[in-house]
């Protein structure tokens, strides 16, 4: 387990182009979380929800990894038993940056990959920036299911969490980068490291910034070089 935890939120990606979901102009000010992010978005409303997932997916086909990503990426590869890297995001601009799919974690899934509806199936498959229905017509090849975006809706299970636990477990130092703290809230882990680094655009009603070691309230892409200055410092210290 590793000793620096770097976790993300949508404001690491917003530089790049992808809409956040939760901001003044996000994603959820023109959609219907209950239609579209629910857990009974497939059964009550599945041809809307899957059209939405197709459009961002493709959207996401010519959105390119910001010096952050570049950044994290290249710390990650030079320190890769003492550096994990944890995102709230669906997109894969980390793995465009440079990253495996074994050296992230996707607490939410990947916007990239279908699964088989049957939660008893194991299908899972990269289909990049194609529509879900130009697979197998939009069936499981192992047991012709429905198909869905491999990605968490509202009321589901959320089994990559464990993996933030069990990191958060031999932290020294975490970083949260670009979260509103809504959905996964910082502070609750920030408690039980010795040392932290919050940045965000601004301050979120959400998190109590008090908490934390550092504060950095300015865009990622001018914040990144201070915030990679500190995890070497902490890694050579550890």
């Amino acid at each position: 387990m590793s000793k620096i935890l770097i976790l993300s939120g949508a404001g690491i990606s917003a530089e790049s182009g992808i809409n956040t979901f939760r901001d003044n102009d996000g994603l959820w000010n023109n959609h219907n979380i209950q239609e579209i992010c629910n857990i009974d978005s497939l059964e009550v409303n599945e041809e809307k929800t899957i059209n939405f997932y197709d459009k961002q997916r493709l959207e996401l086909e010519n959105k390119e990894p910001n010096i952050a990503h570049i950044k994290i990426a290249e710390l990650k590869k030079e320190f890769p038993n003492e550096i994990s890297v944890i995102t709230q995001n669906i997109d894969n601009l980390f793995e465009k940056a440079g990253l495996k799919d074994n050296e992230i974690v996707h607490l939410h899934g990947s916007l990239t990959e279908v699964k088989c509806q049957d939660a008893d199936c194991s299908f899972v498959e990269n289909i990049n920036y194609l529509k879900q229905n130009s697979l197998n017509n939009g069936k499981c090849p192992k047991c012709n299911t429905n198909l869905r975006p491999n990605v968490v809706f509202f009321g589901e299970n959320l089994p990559q969490y464990s993996k933030l636990y069990t990191e958060i477990e031999t932290c020294n130092l975490l970083v949260v980068i670009g979260t509103s703290g809504s959905v996964v809230n910082p502070d609750n882990l920030v408690i039980h490291v010795e040392k932290s680094i919050l940045n965000n655009l601004e301050p979120s009603k959400a998190i109590f910034d008090e908490l934390y070691t550092k504060v950095l309230y300015m865009p990622v892409s001018q914040a990144i070089s201070e915030i990679v200055r500190d995890i070497r410092f902490t890694i050579r210290n550890i």
